[in-house]
């Protein structure tokens, strides 16, 4: 078996999330299989220290990680380089430390940040691509995009226009990996090389399978406006079926004032105990409005046989097959969620139908055994070329 001698990269966020995950499960996939692992991380609480002139340098172009990678891969020599976030405390200089030892270079993009300062191409409460193809993010400065600053959004604009001058991710990175073809798509559009780009979707360890019988829908993520919370809500009102929603976020006091008697709020819950409430619950309602990334949910919800809802729209319209694992509805459209959730709660047999086929869809691409054959053919590619 191939078992290479691989370098991983990743900076923390300051709030942990899904990047921090994958990080994690990938390193245990890998060292499981045999691989010899090493780990390069930072934590972006190191940029609260460096004071204003010193993040903007960090952001840009962070001299001191430059020199610490390199020191690692000369120490070292990895076969190759796993990115998954840089953003913003090591900055993309490290791509260049990478590519001057002459190791091959492979990035995982998790989210959209190459093109778009917030990461999300949502803006106002809709989907927006208006930097996609700005070779300099003029639109995020005009709008501060990122966290509601114009300074801020000057910083990542600037970070993002200057790498784009620079080739840090057209010339420096061999190999990128896209989690659904939609992202695969629309990166290419932005102008990332077609033969650079490959798809290979994130996994969870198998968690067993659900029979559903517990009467509820049910919602799980973080309660914020992009993730369709106040659409549900609105759409909640005219389904007469319970509906359970786990998470927490700017809009759980929405959630907790809805008023509606059939909504029971459950708050944030350990992932154990979100596993158990899939595998009961009869369907997953997912009315996300921006485009996503991969979400963990979905794969979590397939591998315990839960049928989705979800908006037809970016991954989303990617990760579920209408009519087969679950039902879409149009983007916006409370009165289509509230139509296609009334269908699944009224369609036991095609629920039952769905839930194989959802069990089905994990076993054949969501499993840890085929991402680690994904993740090796891709690194055996870089090596071999």
């Amino acid at each position: 078996m191939f078992k290479p001698r691989v370098l991983i990269v990743h900076t923390f966020y300051t709030q942990p999330g899904g990047e921090d995950q994958v990080f994690a499960a990938e390193k245990a996939l890998l060292e499981a299989a045999g691989c010899e692992v090493l780990t390069f991380t930072a934590h972006n609480e190191e940029l609260e220290g460096l004071g204003r002139l010193g993040q903007l340098e960090a952001t840009l172009w962070n001299r001191a990680y430059y020199k610490k990678i390199t020191e690692l891969i000369r120490q070292h020599r990895p076969q190759v380089v796993h990115v998954h976030n840089t953003f913003p405390l090591m900055s993309p200089a490290i791509l260049h430390a990478v590519k001057a030892e002459g190791v091959p270079l492979v990035m995982t993009l998790h989210n959209f940040r190459l093109f778009c300062a917030s990461y999300n191409f949502y803006r106002a409460g809709r989907p927006c691509t208006d930097c996609l193809k700005e070779w300099f993010p003029l639109s995020a400065i005009k709008h501060s995009c990122y966290r509601e600053s114009r300074a801020a959004s000057s910083v990542v604009a600037a970070m993002i226009g200057l790498h784009r001058l620079l080739g840090s991710w057209s010339t420096k990175v061999d190999r990128f990996i896209a989690l659904t073809d939609f992202g695969r798509d629309t990166l290419q559009e932005g102008g990332l090389p077609k033969n650079k780009l490959v798809v290979k979707p994130n996994f969870v360890p198998d968690p067993g399978v659900g029979v559903g019988g517990g009467g509820y829908a049910l919602f799980v993520g973080r309660l914020a406006p992009e993730k369709g919370v106040g659409l549900m809500l609105e759409a909640w009102k005219t389904v007469p079926y319970p509906l359970k929603v786990v998470g927490d976020g700017p809009e759980a006091e929405a959630v907790r004032g809805a008023g509606l008697e059939q909504l029971e709020f459950l708050g944030r819950q350990p992932r154990e105990r979100v596993l158990e409430l899939m595998k009961v619950a009869e369907f997953l309602v997912f009315p996300s409005q921006w485009f996503e990334g991969f979400p963990m949910t979905i794969v979590e919800a397939y591998a315990v046989g839960l049928p989705i809802v979800a908006t037809d729209l970016g991954s989303m319209a990617s990760l579920i097959k209408p009519g087969r694992t679950g039902l879409h509805f149009a983007p916006g459209n409370p009165a289509d969620l509230s139509k296609q959730a009334r269908s699944m709660f009224e369609s036991p047999e095609l629920r039952a139908e769905m839930r194989a086929a959802a069990r089905l869809e994990y076993e054949q691409n969501y499993t840890a055994e085929k991402n680690l054959e994904q993740l090796l053919g891709v690194y055996r590619n870089v090596i071999g070329s």
